[in-house]
């Protein structure tokens, strides 16, 4: 494996204009669950689709009672050293974005910038209005569902609030689609990190960039759709890869 992390350290020397695809692998090591793994979310629990959600009052209650039930884990963790590696490679100027499947927020903590950072997913930061698409934090929301057991509303429209969160059948946004695939089309290496590579259009970002034969680096445990198609896989975990590639890279400085 020393092999493969020499290669990884080498195509980072090379590169002016990374692109980080990150998935819930990255934010493991900061005790946030991933979904499809072993003792992933989606071991004991189906995810609820935005239909159900806007149709049905027990299926709201659901919802808001397992984003509460995980709240505290979300507004606690803390970035790891992989989050904290893609922050410094963008202020060594070599990113060119981090685009993440993940809503925790762990990359703006690390220090990722707002220019740099598309979060495909949204955020669980925020509570949002299906209809006035009005913002306010989640803990706003929080407050309202704790006093009365209802799915908190619009405090303007009086429609119904969800998690800022692109929820199972609900499309995501374009603009945020279209950043994701402009930074795709400028890379010149691609990582996706910590990504089962399987809920698109997001696992399809990274092959805009392939198309132009850029290389790709895929390094996530577990197989994944892309690992046929990548220039080199590795079944690590990204705390292994990512920050000691930076540090090399800086060395090399």
């Amino acid at each position: 494996m020393t092999r493969a992390l020499a290669q990884v350290e080498e195509l980072f020397a090379r590169s002016r204009k990374i692109l980080c695809f990150t998935g819930a692998g990255v934010s493991t090591n900061s005790k946030i669950p991933d979904f499809r793994g072993p003792n992933g979310l989606y071991k004991n629990r189906s995810p609820t689709y935005f239909s159900e959600f806007v149709s049905s009052e027990d299926a709201r209650i659901d919802y808001w009672t397992f984003k509460l039930e995980g709240h505290a884990l979300f507004r606690d963790a803390q970035p790891n050293a992989t989050h904290l590696a893609i922050a410094e490679l963008e202020r060594a100027g070599r990113l060119e974005a981090v685009v993440t499947q993940n809503v925790d927020g762990l990359h703006r903590a690390a220090g990722s910038s707002a220019e740099r950072l598309v979060e495909l997913h949204g955020t669980n930061a925020e509570g949002k209005c299906v209809a006035c698409a009005k913002r306010e934090p989640i803990d706003a929301c929080f407050e309202r569902f704790r006093a009365d057991g209802a799915p908190p509303r619009c405090l303007d429209c009086g429609e119904l609030m969800q998690p800022a969160v692109v929820m199972f059948g609900q499309a995501l946004e374009p603009e945020t689609l279209r950043r994701a695939n402009a930074a795709a089309e400028c890379a010149d290496l691609v990582l996706a990190l910590g990504s089962s590579l399987t809920v698109t259009p997001a696992a399809n970002v990274p092959l805009v960039a392939l198309r132009r034969r850029v290389p790709y680096v895929v390094v996530n445990r577990g197989a994944t759709p892309h690992d046929e198609l990548c220039t080199l896989k590795l079944d690590m975990d990204v705390d292994a890869v990512v920050p000691p590639a930076v540090r090399a890279l800086a060395l090399r400085a």
